[in-house]
């Protein structure tokens, strides 16, 4: 009797919430549905704002150039040539010279070319200068050392894995290749007794020697690793090497680069797409009959932003174009089939009880957001993916301009509960590049296409809708009409 009671209860309850909603003065397909994240109209200015805290952050925490045994920052620069011992590199939030801050220099880059803020482009002269001379001073000084005293300059002139040279050296390769007008780029340190000058050439070319001869290779040529397993590739090496190839083909005007990094590009599909899910596994072992399958958030970010990458880089006549289109096509609509509710996507992309993750997010709000201004997809389908991405993207920007939600740096495991439970920290540096290179994005996609609403749903247009209906036709003359 005492469940009939609640049940009754619990069913006129319903009823009156019902009947409430029923007598509202409000259309029942116009109430406001309760998103978690924002949902509608976008603009570039609301964009700019969220790009302007996350950039206001990273300056605030970038190196004051080099210190002192006590952390004091040197500023005479007699001091610096010969190197004094226990002299080391400034460290701020950041390492100026990891491959997080390769992709973070191209996404200000970009940033600039989106919004003509100068001090984007600026941000990258002053760090890029700081590293080329630091890496001038720590080679002389600690030549005949084993290693580098500094640990992060040990890194830069002694890479010993992609992750320490890539991204790094596409990055002053396009920084070198957009100043070349105004001649070859030189930083000069001066002193009552020194004066001299070092080019970012050099530090290129010590960071594209190891990605074209240095790092370990299968027989046809793919990036592999002996970790965890002998002749493990790991589809993070995707990005961290095949751009850095491809823009060789540009910097060096030499087109065997593009032949080499198409040809890298389609090993790597071989041995890493799953057809069936039209998304990338993290992780193959050469030799095995049964592969480890598990398809980690960010490597597939990394394999999507090698995609566009490469459809920048290649020529519009390279035979494996169509190829690589087709790849891009093929993943963004597996992608999409797996875009949560709340526009993140998953740390493990189709388990859904994995958590939502930022930064794989944020790749690929870019690189969708990229493909659609370059054609390669139907705006029309995708910009409400993206779009949806960076509105999720925005809530995990702190008022401080931390990017909040990002996975830490993360190895390989052939088991689920690894990724499961891998940490997330405003820390990890790998969230802030992507987030700017998305802000970035946006703003020129929506410099170009018309978010709108309409019947609560978001469309992207071509024209500006202008009719103030919020249930409209579209008409000719782009200003829409209302239906009655």
């Amino acid at each position: 009797m005492a469940a009939m009671v609640c049940c009754l209860v619990a069913c006129n309850k319903s009823a009156r919430q019902a009947d409430e909603i029923n007598d509202s003065t409000t259309p029942l397909h116009l109430l406001k549905p309760d998103y978690k994240v924002p949902y509608g109209e976008l603009t570039a200015d609301e964009v700019k704002a969220d790009l302007e805290r996350v950039f206001a952050y990273i300056d605030s925490e970038r190196p004051q150039g080099f210190v002192d045994a006590d952390g004091k920052v040197i500023s005479d620069n007699k001091r610096l040539y010969p190197l004094e011992e226990g002299i080391s590199l400034h460290r701020g939030a950041f390492r100026i010279g990891s491959y997080e801050w390769g992709i973070t220099y191209q996404a200000l880059l970009a940033a600039k070319d989106a919004t003509g803020d100068m001090r984007y482009e600026e941000y990258v002269f002053n760090n890029l200068t700081l590293l080329t001379t630091a890496y001038y001073l720590f080679k002389e000084r600690d030549a005949d050392k084993p290693e580098v005293a500094d640990a992060q300059m040990e890194q830069v002139i002694h890479p010993r894995a992609l992750d320490d040279c890539g991204t790094m050296c596409t990055a002053m390769m396009k920084w070198m290749k957009r100043n070349e007008s105004t001649g070859e780029h030189k930083t000069t340190v001066e002193g009552d007794f020194v004066h001299f000058d070092v080019t970012e050439d050099t530090l290129i070319n010590n960071y594209f020697n190891f990605v074209e001869h240095g790092q370990y290779r299968l027989e046809d040529g793919l990036f592999a690793r002996h970790r965890p397993q002998h002749n493990t590739v790991w589809l993070d090496d995707m990005y961290m090497g095949i751009p850095t190839i491809a823009y060789a083909g540009i910097y060096f005007n030499d087109p065997k680069y593009f032949d080499e990094a198409a040809t890298m590009f389609k090993n790597f599909v071989k041995r890493m797409w799953v057809p069936e899910k039209k998304i990338y596994r993290h992780g193959y072992v050469e030799g095995l009959a049964q592969q480890p399958t598990y398809h980690w958030a960010r490597a597939n970010g990394w394999a999507l932003l090698t995609t566009v990458e490469l459809l920048d880089m290649l020529p519009e006549s390279h035979p494996d174009r169509p190829f690589i289109l087709n790849q891009l096509q093929e993943h963004v609509a597996g992608l999409c089939a797996l875009q949560s509710s709340e526009g993140f996507w998953h740390q493990l992309l189709d388990r859904s009880d994995s958590y939502l993750e930022t930064s794989a997010t944020a790749i690929y709000c870019y690189a969708i957001a990229h493909a659609i201004r370059k054609g390669w997809l139907e705006g029309i389908t995708y910009g409400g993916v993206a779009q949806l991405a960076w509105h999720a993207i925005s809530t995990k920007i702190t008022e401080e301009g931390k990017v909040a939600g990002t996975c830490v740096g993360t190895g390989m495991a052939f088991d689920p509960a690894f990724y499961y439970y891998r940490p997330v920290s405003p820390a990890a540096a790998h969230g802030y590049g992507p987030v700017i290179w998305a802000a970035a994005e946006m703003i020129n996609l929506l410099c170009e296409w018309y978010p709108r609403t309409n019947d609560s749903g978001l469309h992207y247009y071509k024209q500006e809708q202008t009719n103030p209906s919020p249930l409209f036709y579209l008409t000719e003359d782009g200003k829409g009409e209302a239906v009655k």
